[in-house]
């Protein structure tokens, strides 16, 4: 099994005429991925990679059926790609768009709820599922197919831990990015309730880092909810205080969301925390006593 996407997901790209969404729909094709359709407005008729474009996610959903959307419009459309999506019936919306202003992304959470919809991100670098399905912006061949869960807020060190895991000799029953930003779609907590429920998945990597309080979450919800074997890293241990770093919701307002409160959160709940991302193999290995 996999989590949230598989072989049968059939994808959406809202953008796919613009240079990133046309770059990332030919190497999702490329890696094996189902992308059915696109939408730009206005492009309606044309194609893309061989992708049908159409005018708007309606008539994309008539002609084509697709169960998820990946969007990459600029930020201040963001929103109403999201909504668009959310209303023509999409299940599953991934938000690759950085920038997005918080407000807009309340609203598409809210709405999104109401509707049964998944958001993952914004700001998110996507989910893979290895071998079966790719909708997002990572490196598909560095990711194997195996039984290590993957949720991390970075994109960069998903691709630099994958890596290792796949290098060591195990593999990733799914990769999700949850997004950067101070607010996102999901959580930590609901990708480790999923992974908890899939058979395929043995042990589970998080990567965290500084700012905001969700590792600590996470680390509560672990110790009464998940009983596979879980993984940490904290990234940003030298980040100043007061100083956004990288991500939106990178940022530490004196004591809160420092990586010593988010570490002793994951100790008290018996999850080991690396100190370099090299450490996590070793750990994985530990625990699932390979």
């Amino acid at each position: 099994m996999s989590v949230l996407i598989d072989e049968n997901t059939r994808i959406l790209v809202q953008g796919v005429t613009g240079h990133h969404g046309s770059f990332h729909a030919k190497s999702m094709l490329e890696y094996g991925a189902k992308v059915v359709a696109g939408t730009t407005p206005g492009k309606g008729g044309t194609t893309v990679h061989g992708i049908p474009v159409y005018n708007t996610v309606e008539e994309a959903m008539r002609e084509q059926n697709p169960n998820t959307s990946i969007i990459f419009v600029p930020a201040p459309f963001a929103k109403d790609a999201a909504l668009e999506a959310i209303n023509a019936g999409i299940k599953l919306i991934v938000i690759i768009t950085e920038h997005v202003p918080i407000l807009d992304t309340l609203e598409i959470i809210n709405y999104a709820s109401e509707k049964k919809a998944t958001i993952i991100g914004p700001n998110t670098p996507g989910i893979i599922s290895p071998g079966k399905s790719k909708v997002g912006i990572m490196p598909g061949n560095i990711f194997k197919p195996g039984k290590i869960g993957m949720v991390s807020r970075s994109g960069t060190l998903t691709y630099e831990i994958a890596s290792i895991i796949t290098n060591g000799g195990l593999g990733q029953s799914t990769c999700v990015g949850i997004g950067g930003d101070a607010v996102i779609g999901t959580s930590f907590t609901e990708i480790l309730s999923l992974f908890e429920k899939d058979s395929q998945t043995e042990g589970v990597v998080l990567v965290g880092e500084i700012g905001g309080d969700e590792e600590e979450r996470a680390a509560k919800f672990i110790r009464g909810k998940i009983s596979k074997p879980v993984i940490a890293f904290v990234a940003g241990r030298c980040a100043p205080s007061g100083k956004r770093m990288g991500h939106a919701g990178a940022i530490i307002s004196g004591a809160a969301g420092t990586p010593e409160s988010k570490i002793k959160a994951f100790e008290r709940a018996g999850v080991p925390v690396a100190k370099i991302p090299v450490e996590i193999l070793q750990l994985v290995k530990a625990k699932l006593k390979r």
